[in-house]
């Protein structure tokens, strides 16, 4: 499990992870697509993102994620 399965499984948004971490939601959606390869994370930008998912073992957050980009979004939020 990677940052967006891990991401997903607690039910939380980009934009959540952003705002728990201090970090843009867009940076945190590279890394869930490669895009910045996560494993090229600082180590201060790894605990944050850490932090914010309840993930002790860092490594978890480098590991590829089993469910492609797109597949169970999130249902949107209600304002």
């Amino acid at each position: 499990m990677g940052i967006r399965d891990i991401r997903r499984s607690q039910g939380l948004t980009q934009r959540d992870v952003g705002e728990l971490t201090g970090i843009n939601g867009r940076r945190i959606g590279d890394y869930e697509t490669g895009f910045l390869p996560p494993k090229n994370m600082t180590l201060e930008t790894a605990i944050r993102i850490g932090d914010a998912l309840h993930v002790r073992d860092l490594r978890k957050l480098l590991e590829p994620d089993v469910t492609p980009p797109g597949k169970h979004k999130l249902p949107k939020k209600k304002l």
